[in-house]
């Protein structure tokens, strides 16, 4: 038999094709900024505040168009992230408040903790996991009986005010902020980029997945005292040079994020995913949503698109931006997954509205295969509407489905046909003129409604 001999450079290439097959999984860092516009970063266009941090992952990474939220609204917004799946299937449909209003919302106090939960799943896969942020997926106000952040999937949660688990440091009053709070107002998201920090810090040795939800920028903005006076800012905590002063601080606390990753030698091997969890309001003459139709509490795209913005390094294409893929936040559950090597139990695969699109984090441009919809706004004495209502009040149900994005109300009045590709700021209403397109969607809409709790 005739020996076969390798060279020295075919060893180390096996040896490399191993150690390559065998390399960590990734940290996962997931930046959720509360009320976030789609014109407030520099790199899609807004002009607020510089946001070189921000705008450097965004060059640094991948840049997507086509991102929406689960809803236009946080709390229902939330949990599409955390299970993927469309939130009112758990009869989460507004911001959760005070019990009486929870049943005037048609919805419930909290998250049912057996919900599928991305971090459970994580953690199960070997993960240590981590939520440095607002919660507002139950508990605060009257609603004491909400379960525990560890119930689903955290070994380790700094939160603030509206979560069962409010950290003494950010809630020395019951409500969301005040003057008494040890950690000042201006400086929480930089206690939450800290708690993050420290955590990697002490799981070198294991992947972490980490929730980094801060609750800027959402009002009221308190800037801190010398960005105050570099935005002339006053006491109208809706203002615009108020919001112009938190944002700049926001984007410095990014960049200590950033800086601290590749401090700690993990930059390589960690992934963050930064976006929003609703549309702004207030918009400034719809500055905030760079001319997108709509804002917080509306299903026009400013309420639910929102900037995607992942970086990766050595893995994320640098300064690629994705117009293609049309992604969802119920899909980082399963593309989060994926990009981790851990498996997804069948029973809960099965029941999820998100799918894999976890090849677009590295460059490619997946094609989302199933329909998208939304609802908010049941009815009109406990819903909050945007002002004023006669061009950002929407319909209360949506549903994309390729380029064609329709609206309508639950009763079937109202529909509203819009094609994406060639009218963004939904301007051209194509119902009259697109009659059998605007029927086949408003019976998916109207039936995906109904199927609803």
């Amino acid at each position: 038999m005739k020996r076969k001999y390798f060279s020295l450079a075919q060893i180390f290439l096996c040896l490399g094709l191993v150690a390559a097959s065998a390399s960590p999984p990734p940290n996962i860092i997931f930046v959720l900024t509360d009320d976030f516009g789609w014109g407030d970063l520099g790199s899609y266009g807004g002009k607020f505040a510089p946001t070189p941090n921000m705008d450097r992952m965004a060059s640094e990474g991948i840049r997507f168009t086509q991102f929406y939220v689960a809803s236009p609204i946080c709390s229902p917004s939330r949990v599409g992230c955390t299970t993927g799946m469309f939130p009112s299937r758990w009869r989460i449909t507004s911001y959760l408040q005070e019990r009486v209003n929870n049943v005037a919302c048609e919805q419930a106090d909290f998250l049912d903790p057996k919900a599928p939960s991305l971090a459970r799943v994580l953690k199960s896969g070997g993960y240590a996991t981590g939520h440095f942020g607002k919660w507002h997926m139950g508990g605060g106000r009257d609603v004491t009986n909400a379960p525990h952040i560890k119930e689903y999937g955290f070994d380790e949660w700094a939160s603030t005010w509206e979560s069962p688990d409010p950290h003494p440091d950010i809630t020395a009053t019951n409500w969301i902020w005040s003057p008494q709070d040890k950690v000042k107002r201006w400086d929480r998201t930089k206690f939450f980029v800290d708690k993050t920090l420290d955590f990697l810090a002490r799981h070198t040795n294991q992947p972490c997945y980490i929730n980094v939800w801060p609750d800027d920028t959402h009002t009221p903005y308190v800037p801190r005292p010398d960005l105050a006076t570099k935005y002339n800012a006053g006491n109208n905590h809706e203002g615009e040079r108020n919001f112009q002063a938190v944002l700049d601080e926001y984007d410095v606390q990014m960049g200590r994020l950033l800086d601290g990753i590749q401090k700690l030698g993990i930059a390589s091997n960690t992934i963050v995913i930064f976006s929003g969890d609703n549309g702004p309001l207030p918009t400034y003459q719809q500055k905030r949503t760079g001319g997108l139709r709509g804002s917080k509490l509306s299903l026009y795209e400013g309420g639910n698109r929102e900037p995607l913005v992942v970086w990766w390094p050595g893995h994320a294409t640098a300064g690629k931006i994705n117009e293609r893929t049309v992604m969802n936040a119920v899909d980082l559950f399963p593309s989060f997954c994926k990009i981790a090597g851990v498996k997804m139990p069948d029973e809960i695969g099965s029941k999820l509205d998100g799918e894999d699109l976890s090849a677009a984090f590295t460059g490619a441009e997946p094609i989302r295969g199933k329909t998208l919809f939304w609802e908010y706004g049941r009815n009109e004495t406990t819903f909050k509407y945007p002002q004023p209502q006669t061009h950002n009040r929407s319909p209360n149900v949506a549903v994309r489905d390729g380029d064609w994005k329709l609206l309508i109300n639950a009763d079937g009045s109202g529909a509203e046909l819009y094609n994406l590709a060639s009218d963004r700021n939904e301007t051209n209403n194509l119902a009259s003129k697109e009659t059998e397109l605007t029927k086949k969607l408003s019976v998916a809409a109207l039936g995906w409604r109904r199927s609803l709790p």
